[in-house]
């Protein structure tokens, strides 16, 4: 089963049992969504009324958890510490990797220092271990650990939650794409246009240069079979070149010496 399909059904199953709870009972599905290995996307959840109903209550802390793994990262956890409940250590792991994945939205090559400042990692050691064993190994990211320079090359990284206000920023950077791909589109076209113009005017061309040597060839044949023909006459008339045999048989004239 594939990462995504996984995530599906794991949204399905927590929206069902969001559905079905009311108040502090809510807490502890909270918990469970937040720290399930295979989950990593809440805003289907969040959106589940019966959550929707804890804010302003006395409640509201399980709906700020459930906000934090949608959006947050592992420093806005330590920003507000204070009012937090204590995260258990599956809860932490899954911070830190929802952490490495916002980091990647931005910047596709990460530098050591910041991700272990971000992570609280204190060696490389331990950051590459955590980015191969609990990242890349978990499906959630793809690339390249570089040791030279101390950084780690991101090759593909899951989508987060959209936070609030981010939807419009993605409508209008992919109504932007939209209208590249557009203009791209139709330079396209204009140059398949252009190839074709250009082609049609090369096979003209060429017709043409044909056309031209196929007279000068009809041209050519034409003037050496004129002059063939008129070598024909000249040999054929009376009093042009005599046949030899006639030649042969006239006698010939006795010369008289000169007295």
């Amino acid at each position: 089963m594939d990462i995504e399909q996984k995530q599906a059904e794991l949204i399905d199953h927590f929206v069902n049992q969001a559905s079905t709870l009311k108040g502090s009972a809510l807490g502890s599905l909270v918990a469970e969504a937040t720290s399930h290995p295979s989950l990593f996307a809440f805003s289907e959840i969040l959106a589940v009324p019966t959550l929707v109903e804890l804010e302003e209550t006395g409640n509201s802390v399980h709906l700020d958890v459930l906000r934090l793994f949608a959006h947050g990262t592992w420093s806005d956890f330590k920003r507000n510490a204070e009012r937090l409940p204590q995260l258990s250590p599956e809860q932490t792991l899954k911070l830190k990797q929802l952490t490495v994945l916002t980091l990647a939205e931005t910047n596709k090559v990460l530098p050591y220092d910041q991700l272990m400042q971000e992570l609280d990692v204190t060696n490389v050691r331990e950051l590459e271990d955590f980015l191969i064993n609990e990242c890349m190994y978990a499906g959630i990211v793809r690339g390249k650990l570089d040791q030279l320079r101390r950084c780690f090359e991101v090759q593909f990284a899951a989508g987060r939650d959209l936070r609030p206000g981010q939807l419009g920023t993605m409508i209008q950077t992919l109504s932007s794409w939209l209208a590249t791909s557009d203009n791209l589109l139709v330079s396209i076209q204009d140059k398949i246009k252009w190839a074709d113009t250009v082609s049609d005017l090369d096979r003209k061309h060429k017709k043409d240069v044909e056309d031209k040597v196929e007279e000068v060839k009809k041209s050519l044949s034409l003037k050496a079979d004129i002059e063939f023909r008129g070598h024909e006459e000249v040999f054929s008339e009376p009093g042009g070149v005599m046949d030899y045999e006639e030649d042969r048989s006239r006698p010939k004239r006795r010369r008289h010496p000169i007295s």
